[in-house]
């Protein structure tokens, strides 16, 4: 897939992952909305990004809402014309003991790392069937969709719902050549996941990875970009985990 004067959505992009997935997309020739509910955030993510010729947007989004996702890809269509490329990677994830586990804790990471995916999978196909030329859904998955992870309970099952919400996507819409693919990424340095923040457990961490450390933002960006390309590829879960998973 050319991505020249392609449009592309990416919500959780203001930050880590998704913005490094909106450079990549820019660097391509994409038109990018970066959509994320930290407006803050967002607007000095577009500001990052918009250098040159780039055409690059900041909209509001919760994900946890269906009429907010409609709303943004209402936004998108009317700004660029049409939706491309989604990618679903908003996210958020609570650690603790099962049994001490609210269900408010539990139903907020299933309502943004979950339903967020149903929604952005739903709007975006729509204007894609109305465009009737296809395009491309993915979604962030994880490592903790394929293996489970003591004190990751909720996390745990949206990940993994992820996983199969990908194949059910790709097989109903395979038709009309639209292709839906996940990227499972293993620990990503970021601010939360740094020597910093963690203290003795990040060296814990990067032991699990075979290849001796963590994932970078971009590495996981390029990813997403070779998944969105390559036109044969639907339905898949790609890991990039430094090994973790192979272990």
């Amino acid at each position: 897939m050319e991505l020249t004067g392609k449009t592309a959505i990416v919500t959780g992009g203001a930050s880590g992952i998704g913005l490094a997935t909106a450079k990549a997309f820019l660097e391509k020739g994409a038109k990018v909305v970066i959509a994320d509910f930290n407006e803050e955030g967002g607007k000095q993510a577009e500001q990052q990004l918009k250098q040159g010729d780039a055409e690059v947007v900041f909209v509001k989004v919760d994900v946890a809402s269906e009429e907010s996702v409609e709303q943004l890809v209402a936004a998108t269509v009317e700004r660029y014309g049409r939706v491309d490329i989604m990618v679903n990677n908003a996210g958020v994830g609570v650690l603790g003991v099962t049994h001490e586990l609210t269900y408010e804790d539990y139903h907020k990471v299933i309502s943004i790392n979950q339903d967020g995916v149903f929604f952005g999978a739903k709007h975006a196909i729509k204007n894609m069937l109305e465009n009737g030329d296809g395009g491309v859904i993915i979604n962030t998955s994880s490592i903790l969709g394929t293996v489970g992870e003591g004190g990751a309970f909720a996390y745990n099952a949206t990940k993994g719902a992820v996983n199969l919400m990908t194949k059910s996507l790709a097989l109903q819409y395979a038709e009309h050549n639209i292709r839906v693919n996940a990227v499972a990424p293993g620990y990503v340095e970021s601010g939360m996941v740094s020597k910093e923040a963690l203290g003795d457990f990040y060296d814990a961490l990067v032991a699990k990875h075979p290849v001796g450390r963590l994932g970078q933002p971009d590495e996981i960006a390029h990813a997403i970009v070779f998944l969105v390309e390559n036109e044969f590829v639907t339905g898949s879960t790609l890991m990039v985990d430094g090994g973790y998973t192979a272990q």
